[in-house]
């Protein structure tokens, strides 16, 4: 084979079923282009396909569109904020020392539940 010249089987996008029942694209190198095997899963050959149909676009450019989104760098994602809500401030209550308010609530709920029991 002459440098330059293309297999037969190379000059195609050939799809079709492996023995494992998932469908691949085979292919190889050649002219500056890059053709590489996958396997697919059935589901996601199925996506692929059904995008291709509503673009109107080939499962080629579906493919090299869906990887570039895939490594796209990412920016530092966005951080995750807690909704706060106003509570109210008691000015009998110190919050600077939560333990010991708890401390006190708990004892305060004893002995609620201890004059209750008389």
């Amino acid at each position: 084979m002459e440098r330059g010249e293309r297999p037969a089987t190379l000059g195609r996008n050939v799809v079709g079923d492996e023995e494992d029942g998932h469908p691949h694209i085979d292919a190889s190198r050649y002219d500056g282009e890059i053709r590489t095997t996958i396997d697919l899963d059935p589901d996601v050959d199925a996506r692929l396909r059904a995008l291709a149909r509503e673009r109107g676009v080939s499962l080629r450019t579906v493919i090299n569109d869906a990887l570039r989104d895939g490594i796209r760098p990412q920016g530092d994602p966005e951080p995750y904020k807690l909704p706060t809500f106003a509570m109210g401030l008691r000015p009998d209550i110190n919050w600077d020392k939560a333990l010991a308010l708890a401390a006190e609530l708990e004892d305060e709920e004893h002995i609620r539940k201890l004059e209750q029991g008389r």
